[in-house]
């Protein structure tokens, strides 16, 4: 039997850096993990540059059934506090859009720098390590962890294991069973930040699109977002779409505005007095590709008549088709490609100083395992970031 203060199943963002923490305070930990190596969806991010967090966080970048949940660990330990961090270790990086922060060189650059604080403050890495079971004594509060044949006992048992996203890269629902195990109820995990797919009787239109990419603006209740949209020939991409897909429910129509930065009416009615002899098609060909344009307005008549000869009326349906095109998607692409899970662990039994369940003394969730998702832009990785550095504070 191994003897830990304490035990953290996972060894993604939040796992190491909770690790790092607690182990900086002298406390004895190990980190387990069921793949080869740790780190293995940090090294994935940002396509291999690590999109490590976003100058311009908020809470409001969070989708969490408990909007109040993230507010004390994105305070205690914000995206400035852990850019210190990368500074500190000498890391290059650089800015893109809406304040994404990248590396310059490699995502490897972020793994090293929380593994060298491990080694530093001796947390001890067990990869290969697949926990099959969770026990805890009721008169001790202890737990014992069955890996393989191992038998881990520790008074602190954390889980970081993520939610269900990329299975390929380890990803497994054993946290969200842990909790169901101790009676803490679990949000009903589905994918995020996903494309979406679309209902047999769209993908004939759809798929004569496939490759087109443009700058829109997309809507899906209360939410909405401006970046770019792709076609695909399973159905819509792009950074917007992932975006919205979190906020996306079966059902749900999205709503999609073609030219966002610009009122296509008065575009119009414009060169109704100013050019007259053009046509509706070709003065729309300008602002969007023409394969685009011509799938739009495919069921309206007479665009072939010089834009003279349309009335106001007809001009608005054509303003109507690009700028409130409404589509009921058939689905997403599912967990095999979505970045992250929305759902998890529900946060209103879990406090949110600590990260210790109230229910289950000496029990810990940090990270995606948890009902906290954030939008695109490197908001997940900081709340990896701030979750596990919070509760290393405390386990």
């Amino acid at each position: 039997m191994e003897i830990a203060d304490v035990a953290i199943i996972g060894a993604g963002a939040s796992g190491l850096m909770c690790a790092a923490q607690a182990a900086k305070r002298n406390r004895r930990v190990i980190v387990l993990d069921n793949g080869p190596k740790p780190g293995r969806k940090i090294l994935m991010a940002g396509g291999g540059k690590c999109n490590f967090t976003n100058q311009d966080l908020t809470p409001d970048n969070f989708i969490c059934s408990n909007p109040h949940f993230v507010k004390s660990a994105l305070s205690r330990f914000s995206q400035m506090d852990f850019i210190e961090q990368v500074k500190s270790s000498k890391i290059a990086f650089h800015e893109r859009s809406h304040g994404q922060l990248f590396c310059d060189e490699s995502a490897a650059c972020i793994l090293d720098m929380l593994l060298d604080r491990c080694r530093r403050n001796r947390a001890s890495i067990a990869t290969h390590s697949l926990v099959s079971a969770v026990r805890r004594d009721q008169t001790s509060g202890r737990f014992y962890l069955t890996a393989g044949k191992k038998i881990i006992q520790t008074t602190s048992l954390v889980i970081a294991t993520g939610g269900v996203s990329i299975p390929a890269a380890g990803a497994t629902p054993f946290g969200y069973q842990v909790a169901e195990q101790f009676g803490i109820p679990v949000v009903p995990p589905r994918p995020g930040l996903v494309p979406l797919t679309l209902a047999p009787e769209d993908k004939a239109i759809f798929q004569s699109l496939s490759g087109i990419s443009v700058p829109a603006q997309v809507s899906c209740g209360k939410a909405a977002f401006q970046e770019q949209l792709l076609f695909t020939h399973r159905g819509l991409s792009g950074p917007v779409i992932l975006q919205i897909s979190s906020y996306w429910r079966p059902g749900d129509m999205v709503t999609i505005d073609l030219l966002p930065h610009l009122n296509l009416a008065d575009r119009l009615k414009h060169a109704k007095a100013r050019h007259p002899k053009k046509q509706v098609k070709s003065l729309v060909c300008n602002l969007l590709p023409r394969r685009l344009v011509d799938a739009r307005l495919a069921s309206l008549e007479g665009l072939d008549h010089p834009v003279s000869s349309l009335s106001s009326q007809t001009l608005s349906h054509v303003a109507q088709a690009f700028h409130h095109w409404q589509v009921k998607p058939g689905g997403t692409e599912g967990n095999r490609t979505a970045e992250v899970t929305v759902g998890g662990v529900d946060c209103h039994g879990i406090f949110s100083k600590t990260f210790e369940s109230a229910k289950i003394p000496g029990l810990y969730f940090i990270g995606e395992v948890l009902d906290v998702t954030g939008q695109l832009g490197g908001y997940n990785l900081q709340w990896a970031w701030s979750s596990g550095f919070c509760a290393g504070q405390w386990v």
